[in-house]
């Protein structure tokens, strides 16, 4: 299934960008070529947060495995570009899961973790999956019986895959089920023109109360993975730490490609604290760590090997990048949500570089060379603000809604830009970063809908949900409740209630205010902007 307009399609082939080697054949090249290269390493700690025992598999182990499940897919009746969902945490199993999807031209559809059973049932409604692969667990939340109840939901869900060690009856485990068929399972690949302009993956952005599918194909990832190739100077056979999870742009763009890209061994993390990221990494001797921005400044004076290159994300949710004199090579990552990602390392000023207008070429940067992205932006007719347009070979075109059986909406501009509606800062130099901190990210376009849920909590009267910056984070969810005359209430039974009500845990709040009354605008709508201030202890704040 191809996701891309044929013109543009035939104008990204012309230019270089694309090429016809899906990202499934970039891992058969290095297995090949290097069958004893160690490929995917998971992380010591592994059995803490999620089921399993730590695994390490050479490119040949894994291509064996790779090959078997692709097989195993095949058998059980999954077939060309049915829509497989994911939800596991950075382990080996899961990149396995996620290849043999690929190898079997699937199109995979990576869920955040965060996502509840109701946002997963939705997605998974909305793309029509044929199968639905989760983890036993991760840390505490119990994904695999989450993933049996949205089996039973969904009647169009043929398979409920499980991995990890626990899993619920109901869930076919993929382990044993493959050991026990052994070498029974032998996948024949078929035969697909222009293999890598097909869809590979449905990933989610969040756009107010809803989840949006932003469809990519093998050339779209590969095209904004090589610019980090080049900005990181990544070397083929490198040693890459990736603590950001397999279900977006920032995890299998800024990570996984990367590594499919160069043939390099992939070190799975599960971010768990900033001491424990630098360990891993200083212990297998990195020379590429995936880090929040934010943390990049810390991180660079833990590591011990001044050759580690420095991926630091910048999302939409971040706060303003700091310059600071790294040890080491520093390469920011500007992601625009799920939409495009700009790669550049940073000079001597120590300062993150703006990002031009207009035509960004690679991967070499001669204006000769293809086309990767171009970005531009436009006032938004409401609030004067300008807002980011992308298009080009790395950027999505196209991103799908169910109309009715089969068919698929296609979303386009009459600028030819997708536009993110997305608010940029603009500088002299271009834009500086991408979004408003926070707001986008959380998914607080629509606060009201949030201070319902909040106020149904026996004995509140009302109650307000607010967004306070965070150092770290960019922004936290806060909640203001007002409870009615005689009641205390508790903030533990107030989170409780939340999580067994299966509210979003993006619309958890970080912390909880307990006031008289909400501060209220001169029309009665409530006031966030001073429930903020409280929360900063300024001394103009008034509950």
């Amino acid at each position: 299934m191809k996701a891309t307009e044929e013109k543009l399609s035939r104008e990204y082939h012309e230019s270089g960008a694309w090429s016809d080697v899906p990202l499934d054949e970039l891992f058969r090249n290095t297995a090949a070529k290097h069958p004893d290269r160690t490929a995917l390493v998971d992380a010591p700690d592994r059995a803490i947060w999620t089921g399993g025992t730590p695994r390490k598999l050479t490119y040949a182990e894994a291509d064996r495995e790779i090959d078997r499940l692709a097989a195993f897919y095949a058998t059980v009746g999954l077939s060309s570009d049915h829509v497989i969902g994911v939800q596991a945490p950075n382990t080996v199993d899961t990149v396995i899961a996620l290849l043999a999807a690929l190898r079997a031209d699937l199109v995979v559809s990576p869920l955040p973790l965060h996502w509840r059973q109701k946002n997963v049932l939705e997605a998974l409604n909305s793309i029509g999956a044929k199968g639905f692969i989760a983890a036993d667990r991760v840390e505490t939340r119990d994904v695999g019986s989450a993933a049996r109840d949205v089996a039973a939901d969904l009647f169009s869900l043929r398979f409920v895959f499980g991995l990890g060690k626990d899993i619920p009856d109901g869930l076919i485990e993929l382990g044993p089920m493959l050991a026990e068929m052994g070498d029974e399972l032998v996948f024949t690949p078929g035969e697909r023109p222009e293999p890598a302009d097909h869809t590979a993956t449905i990933c989610w952005s969040r756009s107010g109360e809803e989840n949006v599918p932003v469809t990519r194909c093998h050339n779209h990832w590969i095209t904004a993975a090589g610019m980090i190739v080049h900005e990181a100077h990544l070397k083929e056979g490198s040693s890459i730490v990736l603590p950001y999870s397999l279900s977006g742009l920032t995890g299998l763009g800024g990570g996984l490609v990367p590594w499919l890209l160069t043939g390099s061994t992939l070190h799975l993390h599960h971010p768990t604290s900033l001491e424990n990221l630098a360990a891993h990494a200083n212990e297998v001797e990195a020379d590429v760590v995936m880090t929040p921005g934010p943390l990049a400044q810390t991180l660079d004076r833990k590591l011990t090997n001044s050759k580690t290159t420095l991926l630091a994300a910048w999302n939409i949710a971040a706060p303003r990048p700091v310059a600071f004199v790294a040890r080491r090579r520093l390469v920011d990552l500007q992601i625009a949500d799920e939409f495009a990602l700009v790669a550049k390392a940073r000079g001597p000023s120590a300062k993150m570089k703006a990002t031009a207008l207009g035509k960004h070429c690679g991967p070499n940067g001669c204006e000769s060379g293809p086309a990767l992205l171009e970005i531009a932006v436009t006032e938004d007719g409401d609030t004067q603000q300008p807002v980011l347009l992308v298009k080009g070979p790395a950027v999505p075109d196209i991103g799908w809604r169910t109309i009715s059986g089969e068919d698929r909406q296609v979303r386009w501009e009459e600028t030819g830009f997708l536009n993110t509606n997305i608010k940029v800062e603009l500088t002299e130099g271009g834009i500086s970063g991408f979004g408003i901190p926070g707001l986008y990210a959380l998914g607080t376009g629509n606060l009201e809908t949030i201070d319902t849920i909040y106020a149904d909590y026996p004995g509140i009267r009302e109650a307000a949900a607010f967004v306070v910056e965070d150092p770290v984070l960019g922004a936290r969810m806060y909640a203001a409740l007002v409870p009615e005359s005689g009641h205390v209430p508790d903030a533990g039974a107030f989170f409780a209630y939340l999580d067994a009500d299966g509210v979003d845990l993006a619309k958890i709040p970080h912390r909880v205010l307990i006031l008289q009354s909400l501060p209220r605008n001169s029309d009665g709508t409530v006031c966030r902007e001073r429930l903020t201030m409280r929360t900063q202890r300024l001394p103009a704040a008034v509950a």
